[in-house]
C-alpha cells in the first residue's frame, strides 16, 4: 500500500503536469492543430518543463545548493522555484503564442502565478506542496477546457479529483507535508487557475 501512495508523488509530480495538461488539451480541441506543430509543442515543453529542470536540480544537488530533489529544507526550494518561474515565462512566450493557443497560454500565465506565490511563501519560511499546487491547478484547467470545448470530459475530471486524494496521501504517508501544507498548495494551485479563467473561458 505504501509503494503505491509514493507511485502517486511520481507519477503526477509538478514537472510532469504541465505536460500532461498540454497532451489532453491537444486530445480534446476541436481547433485544427497540424500534427508536427503538435509534436513540437509537446517536445519543447517536455524540455523546458522537465528535462532541463531535473538536470538543473542535478546540478545544484552536486554543487551542494540543494541537499535532495525533495526540496525537504524550506530555504532550498528558492533557486528552483525562481529557475522554474523562468522556464514558465519562456513556454508563454515562445511555444504558446496568446492568439493561436488562448487556453495554453493562459494555463501557463496561471502556472507562473502559482510558481511565483510558493517562491513568495518561502521568504515566509512557509513550504506548500508543489506536488498538491501542480494536479490542482491541472484539475481546473481541464474542468475549465470540458465547459469552453463542451465535451464530455467526466472520466478525465473524475480520475484528476481521485489523484488530488491520492497525492496528498502520498504526501501524508511518505511524511513530506503536513495537511496544512496541502491545503496551502492546494490553493496556490487553484486561485490563479481560477483568476485566469476570466480571460480565456
Amino acid at each position: 500500500m505504501f509503494g503505491f501512495l509514493k507511485l502517486g508523488a511520481y507519477l503526477f509530480h509538478p514537472l510532469l503536469l504541465p505536460v500532461y495538461a498540454a497532451a489532453i488539451y491537444f486530445n480534446k480541441t476541436p481547433k485544427f492543430v497540424e500534427e508536427s506543430v503538435m509534436h513540437s509543442s509537446l517536445l519543447a515543453l517536455l524540455i523546458l518543463m522537465v528535462l532541463l529542470p531535473v538536470s538543473l536540480f542535478f546540478l545544484f544537488r552536486n554543487i551542494g545548493w540543494i541537499s535532495s530533489l525533495e526540496l525537504t529544507e524550506v530555504r532550498e526550494r528558492r533557486l528552483p522555484l525562481m529557475v522554474q518561474g523562468v522556464l514558465v515565462l519562456m513556454v508563454i512566450k515562445f511555444v504558446f503564442p496568446p492568439y493561436d493557443y488562448p487556453e495554453m497560454y493562459y494555463f501557463f500565465v496561471g502556472v507562473l502565478f502559482s510558481t511565483m506565490t510558493a517562491l513568495l511563501l518561502v521568504f515566509f519560511k512557509q513550504k506548500a506542496s508543489l506536488h498538491q499546487m501542480g494536479i490542482a491547478g491541472a484539475t481546473v484547467f481541464v474542468i475549465a477546457l470540458s465547459i469552453h470545448f463542451q465535451v464530455n470530459m467526466l472520466y478525465w475530471i473524475a480520475f484528476l479529483l481521485i489523484a488530488n486524494g491520492w497525492v496528498a496521501s502520498s504526501r501524508l504517508a511518505t511524511h513530506s507535508h503536513t495537511m496544512p501544507e496541502l491545503i496551502m498548495g492546494g490553493f496556490v494551485g487553484v486561485v490563479p487557475q481560477l483568476i485566469v479563467l476570466n480571460l480565456w473561458l
